[in-house]
């Protein structure tokens, strides 16, 4: 077997009723991902295998009821339950809800005990996963307070990075949330995950304004000259190759991405909006800043399509790429960092 197949790589099966479960099998029919890495599914094998005859998937499953009892080379299932779960493909459903969120926080303790590698999750409902036990609005956040680090999205397709000043707030409270530490440790992390997660020595950092045409001097607001372009003077005189304000529009429409190792939009839509018309199906959501990787498609559970096998898969299997990339990165980079260069003696 090859040494890459030790990579092994949790997965959390996200909602039953949507897309996720369909996305992960797809995946993994391929037998060349098994030359890549090992993967765990957090579920049940006997729901998933219910799921493969229905989507009519070639994907072997191999069960286990403890993760020391994984094989390398194989799918493997952990048993989190055993009851019979009634599925309802396209079906918001609160104890559906409450099996994604089992698998998530296993899967994540699994991480934090570095049981697996890498943590790679499939789509939730934001809705029916909300309980006395889970009061979060969706992996992020939770994995913000369970790991180290400060956690800050990523959305990643090839040389196209894009990260957020803020996240899932209304727009109206966008302004408010902004601040100096905000827009400094954000660019930090960034310019940190790049270089370490990415291997880019001195990333090309683009920062877009908050308001039209990022604030035309004052004219259109005032956050964008008084707040964060004093912010990106001062870091940029620190070292941090950081650019802007831009105005965004501006700045996709005329491919000044290009230009950037990852671009910092100050709200979600500013950012994604771009991201998804660019990459939409092939994209990955990456929480940079912590220090364990996980990894997700770009798209939700997608009920409209659920239990039709019609869904897209490459985003799911551009996660477990990514999540592998960045696994094999952070222990390149570490392993340079512990073994400075040395210097030859001068011999007089």
């Amino acid at each position: 077997m090859k040494k890459a197949e030790n990579i092994i790589v949790g997965i959390s099966i996200g909602d039953l009723n949507g897309i996720g479960s369909e996305i992960v099998l797809k995946t993994f029919e391929d037998a060349r991902m098994l030359e890549m890495c090992t993967p765990v599914i957090f579920a049940n094998v006997k729901t998933l295998s219910f799921l493969r005859k229905s989507f009519e998937s070639t994907a072997p499953l191999h069960g286990i009821d403890k993760l020391d009892q994984i094989v390398i080379g194989k799918i493997n299932v952990l048993n989190l339950w055993r009851e019979p779960i009634q599925l309802e493909y396209g079906v918001n459903n609160e104890i559906v809800g409450e099996y994604a969120i089992k698998s998530f926080t296993a899967a994540t303790q699994a991480l934090k005990d570095d049981l697996i590698d890498v943590l790679v999750t499939a789509p939730i409902n934001k809705y029916n996963i909300q309980s006395e036990d889970f009061k979060f609005p969706g992996h992020t956040d939770y994995l913000d307070q369970e790991l180290e680090g400060n956690a800050l999205m990523l959305m990643v397709s090839g040389s196209l990075r894009v990260g957020l000043l803020t996240d899932h707030i209304p727009v109206n409270e966008i302004a408010t949330h902004l601040t100096e530490a905000l827009i400094r440790k954000k660019i930090q992390t960034i310019d940190e995950c790049l270089t370490q997660d990415f291997s880019i020595h001195k990333p090309r950092i683009a920062v877009l304004g908050l308001n039209p045409h990022a604030g035309d001097g004052g004219v259109i607001g005032s956050e964008d000259d008084k707040l964060i372009r004093p912010v990106i003077k001062k870091m940029f005189e620190e070292g941090i190759m950081v650019f802007g304000p831009y105005p965004a529009d501006g700045f996709f429409g005329n491919n000044q991405y290009e230009k950037f190792d990852a671009v910092i939009a100050t709200y979600h839509d500013q950012g994604l909006i771009p991201f998804k018309t660019l990459s939409f199906g092939n994209g990955v959501n990456y929480t940079a800043g912590l220090n364990k990787i996980r990894t997700s498609p770009d798209h939700g559970t997608a009920y409209d399509i659920a239990g039709k096998d019609l869904a897209n898969y490459n985003s799911f299997k551009e996660a477990v790429y990514l999540a592998i990339d960045v696994y094999k990165s952070r222990n390149e980079y570490a392993e340079i960092s512990k073994r400075p260069l040395k210097t030859k003696e001068k011999h007089l």
